[in-house]
């Protein structure tokens, strides 16, 4: 049951117009909706830039989701400081994208029950690509756990925000 967008139904030029968009929606909301959380590690930045990248996923597939969020938030490390995480985020978030998106398209069922499992199963990605991210840039096993309840908290507001609104915003593709 593939309920998103399909690209094929439209032109190159426009999926390529979505993709941008959904990629600087991802970098801003990334860059300018932050909070620094004062805990150990780098789970102190907290951001809504898994909103869009959620978004993307559902309403328009796994392609879109893995390239919003390699790339938004790649370019986000690389502009805002972050550059020795940027190869690490474009691959744990470009896997969060897809896997999201993958699990949204082909999970049978309620869509909610499946963009629900898709945000699980990318709340995992995250916390536990970036704990051995942290393991291998600090050198050390104890102290990428003062990340994740910055990354938990990161992935469970978006899905709070993302979930009411993704069978609204298909609809407006003409999807639902």
């Amino acid at each position: 049951m593939d309920s998103t967008y399909s690209p094929r139904s439209t032109s190159k030029t426009k999926m390529l117009v979505i993709h941008a968009l959904f990629i600087a929606f991802t970098l801003a909301a990334t860059m300018f909706i932050n909070i620094r959380l004062p805990i150990m590690g780098n789970g102190g930045l907290i951001h809504l830039g898994n909103v869009p990248l959620f978004i993307a996923a559902f309403v328009y597939g796994r392609k879109t989701g893995a390239i919003a969020g390699a790339f938004g938030m790649g370019l986000f490390d690389l502009i805002s400081g972050w550059t020795a995480w940027a190869p690490f985020t474009f691959i744990i978030v470009g896997a969060m994208g897809y896997v999201a998106g993958l699990i949204g398209e082909k999970m049978p069922g309620k869509r909610t029950l499946a963009y629900c499992v898709a945000i699980a199963v990318a709340l995992i990605i995250k916390i536990v690509g970036y704990y051995f991210v942290e393991v291998i840039l600090y050198g050390n096993w104890i102290q990428p756990f003062g990340s994740i309840p910055g990354n938990f908290l990161q992935v469970i507001v978006a899905g709070i925000i993302v979930l009411p609104l993704v069978g609204r915003l298909k609809k407006i593709v003409g999807q639902a």
